[in-house]
């Protein structure tokens, strides 16, 4: 073997070039651990609640719209922070984590060093249990890495991952370290000299890693998606870059966001941020959200289970509300409408298949959050309107940075009866699950 065909993982692991571009990654797995669920708030809660994470160290789950469950339903993939009041550096490694939630076990199967504070390690379940994947830094590059859970074989591929195919073939995602130039927490810490985009270019952009082929390829540039946008005249002279990437649940189509950032020398300022949505092959690219209708105020475009809407937090003032609501509107942009004008919208809104519930959180700085520091898990019935606080969960940690905040990200399981979220109580990160058999 020689030098070129071994490499060492930027969390010190072995990795052999077993084809090209793809690596065998040697990583020591911790045997799984024993403990005990813990009951919480069981006076005030809503609904069976338990803190299913270990009191020995910080933890969180991926995002509001990845679902932590295996496709079995029996296992949960949550992320070990190192730390949790100061800024990752390229070096740090964070630990993958899997629980049995019958067994009351967990087990620590990769550490990586390709990780942030708001979506940890970035932990996608293949199809079965069998996969789980995640990213690192191997070669100088952030990839993505499959973890087989059952011969603990961990493989390398060529190219990054936000987000994973629903059926496990594909992986797409923005270089993870440009994520760090409109936002960071999202990708992975800075690993080499940050090379600032100019313009939109056609070689830069959203990429797709084939994982059965290993073929890395662009699939839609960051010109392909500014030449689709409604605002041209505003964003002349703006430089580019994707933000959020998703598949929708059946795999056929993919939402991206996409941010444009002015020179320090312009009066124009902020994200100025759009949603384009496009086939999971890149073609039929248009905008669903402009940077007009999201300038008014927005956030957290998530896909509705039926692969055709999406569902968002915006202040629709085109239709004469000047309040944030919860919204839904067809993938082309069409079919607007406040899905429930009876309640404020906040945080990282979801629903069900059927649209008759929805949950979310919300921010410190959202009229929801309470005087104690923390905020509610919100539970609407959308055919009653009648909302439940689920519980509250304390999340105003004194940190230096927006970008270490705890956020909840409430995510659904795969049939829709539990739901998984952050909380620090007692001021350290956890994540908790509630069962919500007993309001469904």
């Amino acid at each position: 073997m020689n030098r070129r065909q071994f490499l060492r993982t930027t969390a010190g692991f072995g990795a052999i070039m077993v084809s090209p571009g793809v690596f065998s990654v040697f990583t020591s797995c911790r045997g799984k651990k024993s403990y005990s669920f813990r009951s919480y708030q069981e006076e005030s809660a809503s609904v069976p609640v338990k803190i299913v994470t270990p009191d020995d160290g910080f933890y969180i789950h991926t995002f509001y719209d990845v679902n932590p469950f295996s496709p079995g339903g029996g296992l949960l993939a949550v992320t070990r922070l190192p730390f949790q009041k100061r800024r990752p550096e390229y070096g740090d490694t964070a630990d993958v984590c899997i629980i049995d939630l019958e067994n009351q076990t967990i087990e620590t199967v990769y550490s990586t060093k390709g990780w942030g504070f708001q979506l940890g390690a970035n932990l996608n379940w293949g199809p079965t249990d069998r996969y789980l994947y995640t990213n690192d830094i191997i070669g100088n590059e952030a990839v993505c890495v499959r973890i087989d859970l059952e011969t603990k074989e961990t493989t390398a591929f060529s190219g990054p991952k936000y987000h994973l195919s629903p059926d496990g073939n594909h992986a797409i995602g923005f270089p993870l370290d440009l994520i760090n130039v409109t936002q960071k927490g999202y990708g992975v810490p800075q690993f080499r000299k940050l090379e600032k985009i100019s313009g939109a270019p056609d070689d830069e952009g959203l990429w797709e890693t084939n994982l059965q082929t290993n073929d890395k390829s662009l699939l839609v540039s960051l010109k392909d998606a500014a030449e689709h946008a409604s605002d041209k005249n505003y964003l002349e002279g703006g430089n580019f870059y994707f933000f959020h990437s998703k598949y929708n649940p059946q795999g056929t189509r993919i939402l991206q966001v996409l941010r444009c950032l002015f020179p320090d020398n312009s009066d124009k300022e902020g994200w100025n941020p759009m949603l384009f949505v496009f086939n999971n092959d890149g073609s039929d690219i248009h905008e669903a959200v402009s940077r007009e209708h999201w300038g008014y105020g927005g956030n957290h475009p998530n896909w509705h289970p039926d692969g055709r809407h999406i569902i968002m937090n915006l202040r629709p003032k085109w239709l004469g509300e000047d309040k944030m609501r919860f919204c839904m509107f067809h993938n082309s942009g069409k079919d607007f409408r406040i899905i429930d004008s009876r309640h404020l919208g906040s945080g990282h809104p979801s629903v069900d298949p059927d649209t008759k519930y929805l949950i979310s959180d919300c921010y410190q700085h959202e009229p929801m959050a309470k005087d104690n520091g923390h905020v509610p898990i919100r539970f609407i019935h959308l055919e009653t309107g009648d909302e439940l606080e689920l519980c509250s969960v304390f999340t105003d940690l004194d940190v230096e940075t927006s970008t270490l905040r705890v956020d909840p990200h409430p995510a659904w399981d795969g049939n829709y009866k539990r739901v998984c979220f952050n909380g620090a109580p007692d001021g350290k990160r956890q994540v908790f699950v509630a069962d919500l058999e007993s309001v469904l």
